[in-house]
């Protein structure tokens, strides 16, 4: 999607155009997520966001693996160590 122009108004706030909530999928009382990138702002719906570090997660944790299960058995060593 060509970028576009706009305004920053009154508050400090931005209005993202229509054409571009609509392809992100967000709208009026959403919540996004915003980031700044070596001075460029970046948005993100919250859906996108979760996306994103889910698939981080993935990657850091291997397939079969459940991080839950390893941190239960943890707790239980602790206890039976105390």
């Amino acid at each position: 999607m060509p970028s576009q122009r706009v305004k920053i108004v009154e508050g400090g706030k931005l209005v993202i155009p229509a054409a571009f909530r609509r392809e992100m999928g967000i709208a009026a009382g959403d919540t996004v997520v915003v980031e700044l990138d070596d001075g460029e702002l970046r948005v993100r719906s919250l859906a996108a966001a979760i996306r994103r570090v889910q698939a981080r997660m993935r990657e850091l944790n291997p397939e079969g693996r459940l991080l839950s299960e390893e941190l239960i058995a943890d707790r239980r060593a602790e206890a039976e160590r105390e």
